[in-house]
């Protein structure tokens, strides 16, 4: 039995839906997770690609794009992706169960959804290959078959495919010596091909399908919609941040402490591989207990960026591409720069997400993507 629903007082205090459908906690994660990956995203689009592991590759030329990249490592870097990815999870679990209570067929639906969501992907990745979305659609069948499992297994799983992760990374390093073309062509020049190439899907590949499966554990339990008390988000706050900011501090400190040698390209994203799962925990009970303090502009404004979350992710690629690839392209950009294009985009889309949400149930890309899953045209319109 869940914390909240052992006390009927604390069930009160935890989230409720909002009419038959939202759960604003979810939103609100949903919404913050949008807004933070694009502070790893950014550095994709504007720097060279071996900028986003190599902070001495490019872009840090001043003491604050240092702090900027620094910081990028320590709190961005996997975080808002491991975020992004339990929603992904969590969402598959519930429109399933929503599905069955409106009496379809949850798989085949569920499976015709994700099936979209490859094609959405497949545009998006024609035009950025950092997309995440058809990662997301070739994982859930697996996520949908095993969602049903006991909460404590499915978060097993997950944390076995992050240490999976961790121990390619090292195996793989440790088979390459430093002078290796492929090695070197990845750190200095972002290449990805051989090992490199290996090791780089089953990087992504892992960590994305064990944040999935931890955030099916995290919506059957409660934890991720905001259910569990606020004592219990506390507590784990404090247990996620308290181990994992450690972590992921030592790590970069370690890559920094090396001058960013390349016999640490690949074995030094190992401490924030395995920081990235109580970090996000960490930002998601911090998100939780922010989100039940009570109403205000701020949070409505980040729950519905979150309603619109595949809108935002999709015009956060467009903007970038835009403005640092192209109208920005041939100028050396630093990370400071690329900070300021975060800043301005979080607040065009805080902005427009509140101003579409107020008039329309579903954001632009979410309403095309509702229509083409139930096959049938869907209200748009707020009644």
């Amino acid at each position: 039995m869940s914390e909240s629903a052992a006390n009927p007082k604390a069930a009160a205090r935890a989230l409720a839906t909002v009419g038959a459908e939202r759960i604003t906690t979810l939103d609100a994660v949903r919404g913050v997770a949008v807004l933070g990956i694009l502070t790893m995203n950014a550095v994709a689009f504007g720097l060279p690609a071996a900028a986003y592991t190599n902070l001495d590759a490019a872009g840090s030329r001043t003491l604050l794009d240092w702090i900027i990249g620094g910081a990028g490592e320590i709190f961005a870097d996997q975080k808002f992706m491991g975020l992004f990815s339990m929603l992904f999870g969590a969402g598959i679990v519930l429109f399933a169960e929503r599905a069955a209570a409106k009496r379809r067929r949850r798989a085949l639906l569920s499976l015709w959804r994700n099936a979209l969501l490859a094609v959405i992907g497949l545009v998006h990745i024609s035009i950025w290959d950092g997309d995440v979305l058809l990662l997301y659609a070739l994982c859930s069948p697996l996520v949908l078959a095993l969602r049903k499992l006991p909460p404590k297994v499915l978060m097993t799983l997950g944390a076995a495919c992050f240490a999976a992760v961790a121990v390619t990374s090292w195996t793989v390093q440790s088979s390459l010596r430093s002078y290796s073309s492929v090695l070197i062509d990845f750190w200095h020049y972002g290449d990805h091909y051989g090992v490199v190439e290996t090791w780089f899907l089953i990087d992504v590949f892992g960590r994305a399908l064990g944040a999935m499966l931890i955030g099916a554990a995290l919506y059957r339990t409660g934890v991720i919609s905001g259910r569990r008390t606020p004592s219990f988000y506390r507590r784990l706050a404090a247990w996620g941040l308290g181990i994992g900011l450690p972590l992921s501090a030592g790590g970069f400190a370690l890559m920094a402490g090396s001058g960013f040698d390349i016999d640490w390209a690949i074995s030094g994203t190992i401490p924030n591989t395995l920081a990235t799962i109580p970090i996000c925990l960490g930002y998601l009970s911090l998100i939780a207990l922010w989100n039940t303090a009570g109403d205000s502009a701020m949070r409505q404004r980040v729950r519905a960026a979150g309603r619109m979350a595949l809108t935002n992710y999709l015009t956060q690629t467009a903007m970038g591409l835009l403005v640092l690839g192209t109208l920005l392209g041939d100028s050396e950009l630093s990370r400071s720069a690329i900070a300021v294009f975060v800043v301005v985009v979080w607040a065009l889309q805080l902005w427009w997400s509140k101003a579409w949400m107020d008039r329309f149930s579903f954001g632009p890309v979410e309403w095309l993507w509702r229509c083409a899953t139930y096959r049938r045209w869907q209200p748009l319109r707020n009644r």
